[in-house]
């Protein structure tokens, strides 16, 4: 197999799934806490050095092998003073913890107070440390020991995921080794997705660093919360708006629950409540087992009906596509068997295609047709002259001996040509002809845009033009052909 790219950067494309949110609901906000103190980097805790993340210290740094007193009282605060604040704030909504299993472990009031609120407690890893130098076996080891001390610290296995300080395999670990209604270590969209982790399919519940009071403790933050307060009415605005959306909001009891910042969440929250019954207020696992219900796995139904790229550029088309065995993780015969005709009497295009760096993108008729045009247009001239060669005639002698590919018999037929009269036959076989006589091969143009007359007036038309314009016209024909079987193949 060649060189295959792995990221998904297509997602639900232009036209999301309908979310169908409870109510009739616009937007469905998740608000997440997360409680991390106690659980940060610390040598009492095993760890190499202090903690230097998230913090009112600008530029900390870790100090190897020593404790740091004024960041471990910063994050005493957390615990301490701004967990009550915030939990008086929000203990009437549902609200989702991400739990660092340790840190729950030394709180156990707090976590008392969270389940007496009918908060979800969703798991935020063993330590609040980085997991991306660890090794596979050591990463695996520290989930397994985060999900057992969750589940005996709460009562219950945690039903979400996030890790935050995450390495390449820690959303694949934590899918095996939990069962998890829901992964958010993505920030890849404004809804829930899904991904294949082997042969396991996983939901992904994206969260947020902008919409997040971590921005307090970095560079490019917010100076007050004033700023804060208006991201995050603005951010709320635009996605209820665009309605069928969803909103995160990430909470720090360290930095949220300085009283500052407390009343600009404060604020933020009275605007939602304005809003009534067009947002829903729910926990990541509530929207999990919505999301599981009104979309479930492998079902394509629920996109919306409007064609958002057709609508904006009437040249184009769309087409929702399932999962399912994926266009790059075909081999080299499975894919030539899918896809070698989509290119007429031209298996080299899709051939070439296949050696390209594919990815999830292009299972996807528009993702799959940009592979296969490239191929196509980086062919030599005559190679792209030979598959203008290889098209037939309209109406010509192969339809009349019923000699066509079916994809061509098809789209003749789509405009009516395989029903001509005599006379009609005639004048195209004559400009067929004429065509041909002109340029040196056939006629191209995609009939299934067209009708009987407009293609008619097309070869009238462009008979005249000079050989280099039509011979790049017909190569754009022979792409939106490509497009539209692309299109009509049952994925």
């Amino acid at each position: 197999m060649p060189d295959r790219y792995p990221r998904d950067l297509l997602g639900h494309g232009p036209t999301p799934p309908d979310a169908h949110w409870p109510g009739g609901a616009r937007l469905a906000l998740s608000l997440v806490l997360n409680f991390e103190e106690g659980g940060e980097n610390n040598v009492l805790h095993g760890d190499p050095a202090s903690e230097a993340f998230l913090s009112e210290i600008t530029g900390a740094q870790p100090w190897p092998g020593q404790r740091h007193w004024n960041m471990e009282s910063i994050y005493e605060y957390g615990a301490r003073a701004g967990f009550w604040r915030l939990h008086r704030m929000l203990r009437d909504l549902p609200v989702t913890v991400y739990g660092v299993a340790t840190a729950l472990a030394r709180a156990p009031l707090q976590v008392e107070a969270m389940q007496g609120a009918g908060w979800e407690i969703a798991s935020h890893g063993l330590k609040w440390v980085e997991h991306k130098d660890m090794d596979e076996a050591t990463e695996r080891a520290a989930i397994r020991a985060a999900l057992d001390l969750h589940e005996a610290v709460t009562g219950a296995p945690p039903r979400g995921w996030y890790t935050g300080r995450c390495s390449m395999n820690t959303v694949r670990l934590a899918a095996e080794e939990g069962e998890l209604a829901y992964i958010s270590d993505s920030y890849a969209d404004d809804l829930p997705y899904r991904v294949r982790l082997g042969d396991r399919s996983q939901l992904i519940l994206p969260y947020t660093l902008d919409a997040n009071d971590m921005r307090f403790a970095i560079a490019a933050g917010h100076p007050d919360g004033a700023s804060w307060e208006r991201y995050l009415i603005d951010s709320f605005d635009c996605l209820m708006e665009e309605g069928g959306r969803m909103m995160s909001v990430g909470l720090h009891c360290r930095l949220a629950g300085r009283p500052g910042r407390a009343q600009a969440l404060r604020r933020f929250l009275d605007h939602v409540r304005a809003q009534g019954e067009n947002v829903w207020i729910a926990t990541r696992a509530q929207i999990a087992d919505h999301w599981d219900r009104v979309n479930p796995e492998g079902d394509t139904s629920g996109a919306q009906s409007a064609d958002i790229v057709r609508d904006a550029l009437p040249e184009l088309s769309d087409a929702a596509v399932p999962t399912g065995d994926m266009a790059h993780e075909l081999d080299r015969d499975a894919f030539m068997a899918r896809f070698g005709g989509i290119f007429e009497h031209s298996p080299w295009v899709a051939e070439r295609a296949w050696e390209q760096e594919l990815g999830p993108a292009h299972h996807h008729p528009a993702g799959l047709h940009a592979a296969m045009r490239r191929a196509f247009r980086e062919g030599s001239h005559e190679e792209r002259l030979g598959v203008l060669k290889a098209h037939p005639d309209l109406a010509g002698k192969l339809a009349a001996a019923g000699r066509l590919t079916d994809d061509s018999t098809a789209e003749q037929a789509s405009a009516g040509l395989d029903l001509l009269t005599d006379a009609e036959r005639a004048t195209f076989q004559r400009r067929n002809t004429e065509y041909m006589d002109r340029h040196g091969f056939p006629f191209i143009i995609a009939v299934r845009d067209h009708d009987k007359a407009g293609i008619l007036d097309a070869m009238e038309r462009r008979r005249d033009n000079d050989t280099d314009t039509e011979f790049a016209e017909a190569c754009a024909q022979v792409e939106r052909i490509a497009r539209l079987r692309l299109e009509a193949l049952e994925w």
